[in-house]
């Protein structure tokens, strides 16, 4: 491995892990619950359409881009819609 091949992925890890807890930590707020993890379920943390445009609302504030509320529905844990966005969205 090259040493920029090296950064980049020391880069697109930490970014991974950023997102990630980011959206473990706007899940817990929206959510009120503070032992959420990044593989709790939406809805089965009591997620409604109330709370997904909420969740997406703060995330269009920390990221600055257009965060379709389906996302939440479609990726309904912290970790799935890590990945999602970090692909999408430019974040890794």
């Amino acid at each position: 491995m090259t040493p920029n091949t090296a950064t980049a992925t020391a880069t697109a890890a930490t970014t991974a892990t950023g997102t990630l807890d980011l959206l473990v930590g706007i899940f817990r707020d929206v959510l009120g619950l503070a032992d959420l993890t990044a593989d709790c379920d939406f809805y089965e943390a009591g997620g409604d359409s109330l709370t997904a445009f909420q969740i997406t609302g703060r995330l269009q504030e920390a990221l600055g881009a257009e965060i379709p509320v389906s996302l939440v529905f479609a990726y309904p844990t912290p970790a799935d819609l890590a990945e999602v966005l970090d692909a999408d969205y430019g974040r890794a």
